[in-house]
């Protein structure tokens, strides 16, 4: 008996340890100190993008500074990422060995996968409400927004699972910026919302050549009159559009449809006449814009800057730019009085550590990012707009709204104008469902539309059976047939981590090891009462 508890106690010696594994363990949900520790020195680190605009790197090191000034305690340590894929990897590499960053800023797309199978990013619902360091709170050091003061259909894309797990930083939509000039030259009066039709027929009309190869519009070699940055966001916002279907909230794929498949044969059909292309294929649309080989461009409010002929950040060499009068439209619509535009922007969320103190600190510091003085100076740099209305409704703010033109750097005219567009279309604006696999269904959704692109400039024919092929090609390089691809009512919890797969592995030879040796003193006993009975 005693060696049997030696030989269990030995076994569960070797399991133990295993159960808490970097990133392995699952937290308890967050609860708020009664108070924040300020007799402690507390160093977070911040992971955040800033596209390698200068400006932006700079008000996130004042930030820093102005808040290490209120709680001089807390060192705030700055690592910053040149896009979103990036830190979405270091997150997910980092969970399995517990070194995730304090803060950092994502997609909430990419947060459902941080928190599958594990709480490694905090709820924050309790630290919203806490009277003391919850938003607007009684004991901040600084003025923050309240609750209600976050623009409802932005907090709203933080909330997974009925619980929030960011806090909005930044907003942009999707804009047309057109070549207006070029449009008027083929004849036609450019309305106040783009409808699809329109914008293909025009595109069409812009791709025209003469016998030399040359096209008729611009006079050049060279001309794309429809390119689209984000073929994502092209092919949700179609869909959504149309009133088709995309996903369910619960993680059911419902893409591949009668209508994807009917808008692929649309984007084929003009890929096929040279009226269409895209980022991927092409290369940025403000480049082609500015050179006067484009007509309409879609891409972010949040890149404005680089648009149009007198763009700050244009990429082209002088010599290359051509003049022309730039307007900026919502994307194009399917039906122009119910417009429906897509809601984007970067997110902050705060990471689950043992220390609940230090939790406290990091979420002192995001919130601080909602604070006016931070909002406003981000907006600035480029066509993002605040996420709180405190800091839309200041003199500062509406000053700066007003002033459109007066510079071609901080008032920049058509930077103004998209920021203007998105603040006039909040209304309109719409989320995608946020799930364990969200991110994979939003890069099917784009690869859909660039994989038939591709396909007819290769001479492939895209039909039906190319249509139905595309679709399985999709739910196997994105594992969407694991989520309830056909709509099925599967839900994807996502891959186990690689410490809960080790845990569960050696749990289950731990009880093979267990039945064998139980099955072996059974087997030992009744031979010998065999033994005895002779």
């Amino acid at each position: 008996m005693k060696r049997r508890l030696l030989i269990l106690l030995l076994i569960f010696s070797m399991v133990l340890p295993l159960s808490g594994c970097h990133g392995a363990q699952r937290m308890v949900g967050f609860t708020v100190p009664e108070e924040f520790d300020t007799s402690r020195e507390y160093e977070i680190t911040f992971w955040a993008k800033n596209d390698t605009n200068k400006a932006q790197t700079r008000i996130y090191e004042t930030a820093i500074e102005r808040f290490q000034e209120l709680y001089p305690n807390v060192t705030v340590n700055l690592r910053l990422y040149t896009d979103y894929g990036r830190i979405y990897n270091d997150v997910i590499t980092n969970i399995s060995t517990n070194t995730t960053p304090n803060v950092c800023i994502t997609y909430p797309d990419h947060i459902a996968t941080y928190i599958t199978g594990q709480e490694s990013v905090v709820a924050l619902d309790q630290l919203f409400a806490d009277e003391r360091y919850g938003l607007g709170g009684s004991d901040l050091r600084y003025e923050g927004p309240l609750q209600e003061e976050i623009i409802p259909q932005f907090l709203s894309e933080c909330a997974i699972n009925g619980a929030y797990y960011a806090i909005p930083y930044m907003r942009s939509t999707e804009a047309c910026y057109i070549n207006k000039t070029y449009v008027e030259a083929l004849g036609y009066t450019l309305p106040e919302v783009l409808t699809w039709d329109f914008v293909w027929e025009v595109s069409e009309a812009a791709a025209k050549k003469d016998s030399e190869g040359t096209y008729l519009l611009n006079g050049q070699k060279v001309m794309i009159p429809f390119i689209y940055k984000s073929t994502d966001n092209m092919m949700i916002q179609m869909l959504r559009q149309k009133e088709a279907d995309y996903s369910t909230p619960q993680g059911n794929i419902l893409i591949f449809n009668d209508t994807t498949r009917e808008l692929l044969f649309t984007v084929a059909d003009h890929v096929k006449t040279g009226a269409f292309s895209t980022f991927k294929i092409s290369s940025y649309p403000a480049n082609f814009l500015n050179a006067g080989q484009c007509v309409f461009a879609v891409d972010s409010t949040a890149g404005a800057t680089w648009m149009g002929s007198n763009a700050p950040l244009s990429d082209i060499s002088e010599d290359k730019l051509v003049d022309f009068e730039t307007a900026v439209r919502p994307v194009p619509q399917f039906d122009p009085d119910n417009p429906q535009m897509i809601s984007q922007g970067p997110s902050v969320c705060v990471f689950n550590k043992e220390d609940p103190q230090e939790v406290l600190a990091s979420w002192l510091f995001a919130q601080y990012l909602l604070t006016n003085e931070v909002q406003i100076a981000y907006a600035q740099t480029e066509g993002y707009v605040p996420v709180t209305s405190k800091a839309r409704n200041t003199a500062e703010y509406q000053d700066y709204l007003s002033r459109g033109g007066e510079n071609n750097k901080l008032y920049y005219d058509v930077k103004l104008q998209a920021t203007q567009l998105l603040l006039d279309h909040v209304e309109d604006t719409f989320v995608t469902p946020v799930f364990s696999g969200s991110a994979s269904l939003r890069d099917a959704a784009g690869q859909m539309i660039e994989t038939a692109a591709k396909s007819v400039r290769r001479k492939i024919t895209v039909d039906d059976a190319f249509i139905d092929e595309l679709y399985e090609e999709m739910n196997a390089l994105y594992h969407l047939d694991q989520t309830g691809s056909a709509g099925q009512g599967k839900t994807e919890f996502g891959p186990l981590p690689t410490t809960a797969k080790i845990l569960l592995g050696t749990l289950g030879i731990a009880w093979l090891l267990m039945g064998i040796y139980t099955g072996r003193e059974i087997w030992k006993k009744r031979k010998a009462v065999k033994t005895d009975s002779h």
